[in-house]
């Protein structure tokens, strides 16, 4: 039975791109089929390249957002280098950009400048707080826009405000990014008109902030920093077993809260306690609540907890390590695991999430190494071999 292709096979993206948000943007296109040419500067590239050496000498956030791209090093200020850029988006579907504030316009290479010399481009254009306002030439970096975008004010304890375990402001950037890139392609094959896109990460980032800001906008209170703990709902927390283990559960309604009383906790008659029936009544006795589980988890093994708590229909989770997603069984069971090649060799990688049965797997291709496709990118464009030694000698490409 043959498969559908790939969705974006046949797409070309020029992406000049440092960091996490475009870069983790354009790697969901090539993922999809894309071929996506990469532009980094001579001395050093992506700056993301050096954040680390976790990923055998590699650095862990270059291996997770740059897979499967051609890497052109070349110098974007010389006007020779900046012309072979200007070749390559003449002839390609989408440009993503995430300089510095203005950058791009002084180039030439920002989203309306581009758009308007070739009308059937999608042109992106990240940047931390928009094109326009007071922030908009404000350093934008992942953990400041965390904390402007009051993400950082809800995730925590009481006692202690916490930023998010993973870039977060850079990923919501990225998946809309992602996801303005396809809308405007799908208006494209139905208009012939691609046109820019633009992507704030406060923007984003704010828009996944909705249950705590509507919350609040129209006329509840800041909901509360409560640890792993819901802030309206009880018991909705993480308690420990017999052997050291943790484990996270959540009742969301009362009905399973009858469930969890009478076959898991043996406490039958807290199903119809006046202080624990209701999830309002829970709430209000959070400590009661969470003892009553506690002390019943605390007397068996996450293993017989976890059996327990299925065969209830109770929501629950391990509270996993890093290393224990690596080794997740259900990831496992659905063969999400391959291997990228690198410069450094055979890495481990997760399948993308999105899953298109029937169609060609995605495309995980090779973690390029700085300037790997410039000679031969440069070749494409026309350029002779002498003037690509000239270029190289005079520091333009790497």
């Amino acid at each position: 039975m043959s498969t559908h292709p790939l969705p974006l096979d046949g797409i070309t993206v020029v992406a000049v791109e440092q960091a996490v948000a475009a870069p983790f943007a354009t790697r969901q296109l090539a993922d999809l089929g894309a071929r996506v040419i990469k532009i980094e500067r001579p001395d050093g590239g992506d700056f993301a390249r050096g954040y680390d050496t976790a990923a055998r000498g590699l650095a862990s956030h270059f291996v997770w957002c740059n897979r499967g791209k051609e890497s052109l090093a070349i110098d974007l200020k010389d006007p020779r280098g900046l012309a072979v850029v200007r070749r390559l988006v003449a002839d390609a579907d989408v440009f993503v950009q995430n300089l510095a504030q203005g950058a791009a316009a002084r180039l030439g290479l920002d989203a309306a400048t581009l758009c308007a010399a070739h009308p059937r481009l999608v042109a992106v254009d990240i940047s931390g707080y928009g094109a326009d306002g007071p922030y908009a030439h404000k350093r934008a970096y992942d953990m400041l826009v965390q904390c402007e975008a009051g993400l950082v004010s809800v995730t925590g304890t009481p006692g202690q405000p916490v930023k998010a375990g993973v870039p977060a402001a850079d990923i919501a950037a990225a998946m809309y990014a992602f996801s303005g890139v396809l809308a405007v392609l799908l208006r494209r094959a139905t208009t012939g008109l691609g046109g820019p896109v633009e992507i704030s990460m406060l923007e984003a980032l704010t828009e996944w902030m909705g249950h705590p800001l509507h919350h609040r906008m129209h006329g509840g209170e800041t909901p509360a920093r409560t640890g792993l703990a819901h802030p309206v709902i009880a018991p909705y927390d993480v308690f420990e077993t017999a052997d050291g283990e943790q484990l996270l559960l959540s009742v969301q309604n009362d009905r399973e809260w009858r469930r969890l009383t009478e076959q898991v906790l043996g406490r039958p008659e807290l199903a119809d306690d006046p202080d624990f029936a209701t999830n309002t009544a829970r709430t209000a006795h959070r400590e009661r609540t969470d003892a009553v589980v506690a002390e019943a988890l605390a007397t068996l093994t996450a293993k017989a907890a976890l059996a327990g708590l299925d065969a209830a229909g109770i929501a629950c989770a391990r509270l996993n390590t890093v290393a224990d997603v690596a080794a997740h069984p259900q990831l496992a069971a659905r063969d999400r695991w391959r291997e990228v090649e690198s410069p450094v060799g055979a890495l481990r990688a997760m399948l993308p999430p999105i899953t298109l049965p029937g169609g060609a797997e995605p495309r995980m291709g090779a973690v390029p190494a700085l300037g790997e496709h410039t000679e031969a990118l440069l070749r494409a464009v026309g350029m002779t071999d002498e003037q690509t030694a000239e270029l190289r000698r005079d520091g333009v490409i790497a």
